[in-house]
């Protein structure tokens, strides 16, 4: 039950006055669905107040004076001296300023929505749009620069790079056959990388174990092919953003700096995560692109051939039709590059 259904029965005697000059009168006050009623002794309505406007002029004191509403040139007053009744109309009263919206609730509502909707974004929009931007301004330089520092700290974990002379100028040139257009900087890593694995500033880096272990430049030149194509599809700058964070992100788009301990944990991820797989489609795309023969890298990922059967079966190079791709003297010192 209401505040209101449970008062609508109620009546008490008061004394009503029209206007502040006039004579005050005897009469009868009943509370209805949303009026206080005012009628003489006769029966008859003098007036009609809206309990949503009724205002106490004599808050806490006996016998309660009333006005109509709180405007100063209101004037018209009621008196009541009835208990009961006086409880009633303030119980009415306050349910029904509990009922009125405020608009202190109302800011702190849209406050509290508008910082719930700030905190969604920041969470799923705004690292997004943020490492977005970053990428579409970051100069090449600065992918460079992270490149090189990523590959400093990749070093402390592997080993420098192999450096033999013959080797160096070797691997540059079977990056030259297969890579083609793609400007990327090779490396023969002498542990710690497992196949291959790309970096920031086109650097591409390979375990001495694809020169070593082969008869053929064959599968050195699928596992360049591989990171090359998965650089293509997922730039290796916003793997490292991503990884990065928010934070890290906005210090690079405001400063042009990166923590190292950022690189730091970035390169360790690198060495001890599986790299994505490639899509067998482009990854053939490429092999036919390059004139090279797919078989050899499938066998070497996986020497049974069960899981690289796309590969193997959809060779885009016959076999009969490869050509070499080093001669054999570049492909010697190509083997030796890390015995030197």
């Amino acid at each position: 039950m209401t505040a209101l259904t449970q008062y609508q029965r109620l009546e008490a005697p008061g004394l009503w006055r029209p206007r502040a000059e006039a004579q005050r009168l005897n009469v009868i006050v009943s509370i209805g669905d949303a009026t206080l009623t005012i009628t003489d002794l006769s029966d008859r309505a003098l007036a009609h107040w809206s309990l949503a406007a009724l205002h106490r002029l004599n808050p806490g004191q006996s016998p309660a004076l009333f006005a109509p509403s709180d405007a100063a040139e209101d004037t018209e007053e009621l008196e009541i001296d009835d208990a009961d009744m006086i409880t009633a109309l303030e119980k009415v009263r306050r349910a029904i300023d509990r009922s009125r919206p405020r608009a202190g609730r109302l800011r702190i509502g849209f406050t509290l929505a508008a910082l719930a909707l700030g905190a969604t974004l920041a969470v799923t929009w705004l690292p997004g749009a943020l490492r977005q931007h970053t990428l579409s301004v970051l100069p090449d330089v600065t992918r460079t620069a992270v490149g090189e520092r990523l590959l400093d700290r990749v070093r402390r974990a592997t080993g420098a790079p192999c450096t033999g002379t013959y080797g160096v100028a070797a691997l540059s040139r079977l990056g030259a056959r297969v890579l083609e257009g793609d400007q990327a900087r090779l490396f023969v890593m002498p542990a710690g990388v497992a196949g291959a694995g790309h970096l920031p500033g086109g650097i591409i880096l390979i375990n001495r174990a694809l020169v070593e272990d082969y008869p053929e430049p064959d599968v050195a030149a699928g596992f360049l092919l591989a990171e090359a194509e998965r650089a293509r599809q997922q730039d290796p700058m916003a793997a490292f953003l991503r990884h990065a964070g928010i934070v890290a992100t906005a210090k690079l788009l405001t400063t042009g700096t990166i923590d190292d301990h950022v690189l730091d944990a970035y390169a360790e991820t690198l060495l001890t995560t599986p790299p994505e797989p490639v899509p067998v489609e482009a990854l053939l795309a490429r092999f036919e692109a390059a004139g090279v023969r797919s078989t050899p890298y499938a066998y070497a990922l996986d020497k049974t051939g069960e899981t690289t059967l796309g590969l193997i079966e959809a060779d885009p190079v016959p076999l009969a039709l490869s050509a070499p791709l080093l001669a054999d003297a570049d492909w010697i010192s190509l083997q030796g590059i890390c015995a030197e």
